[in-house]
């Protein structure tokens, strides 16, 4: 087994280096919910090809990017944010991360430009699992568990870099895999 932490709510899964799964390949998600009900999080590192402003034509600011939070219910929009004090109504993750909370208010600092990157990341779909299927993942060494949660991992700027960074992140037992070649074959 590879990951000897525990998979839990505001712990990041990191796949494993040759996933064959285009949705998650070399993707680092951070969990939003884990229970027996099963579990829920969202790709950081799969920038999607839309801006906000593309997918909600009334919020005048259209720079802050839209990235692919995973292949379930992707004609949704959801969000996690570092500003409890702006955004009322979020669900705490940890670290002083949130999930969700009152939309018009956030619509409403996007537009007064009282939000940016550094603050808050919108996704389309989510990554999900059904009860145990995850926990079936992880003994399969799908994924390596991590509890690296932090604001400069969450809101990096540096998504094409950010699976190998945190894998790297995790130490001497995993740093060789950060450099394996996405294609095996070109070794």
């Amino acid at each position: 087994m590879l990951s000897s932490i525990v998979a839990a709510t505001g712990r990041l899964l990191i796949s494993e280096p040759f996933m064959l799964d285009p949705n998650f390949k070399r993707s680092v998600i951070l969990l939003t919910e884990y229970s027996e009900a099963g579990a829920m999080g969202f790709i950081l590192n799969q920038p999607g090809e839309y801006m906000l402003g593309d997918l909600l034509p009334d919020v005048s600011y259209s720079e802050l990017p839209v990235f692919i939070g995973g292949p379930v219910a992707n004609n949704t929009l959801h969000f996690i944010h570092c500003c409890p004090d702006k955004i009322g109504g979020g669900i705490e993750i940890g670290g002083g991360i949130y999930w969700g909370g009152d939309f018009e208010t956030v619509k409403k600092l996007i537009t007064n430009y009282q939000l940016n990157a550094d603050e808050i990341r919108f996704f389309t779909g989510y990554s999900g699992w059904t009860p145990k299927q995850l926990d079936d993942e992880i003994k399969e060494d799908s994924w390596i568990v991590a509890d690296k949660l932090n604001k400069e991992i969450i809101f990096t700027k540096s998504e094409e870099n950010l699976w190998r960074e945190v894998v790297i992140s995790l130490g001497q037992r995993y740093a060789h895999i950060a450099n394996f070649p996405e294609n095996p074959e070109l070794n």
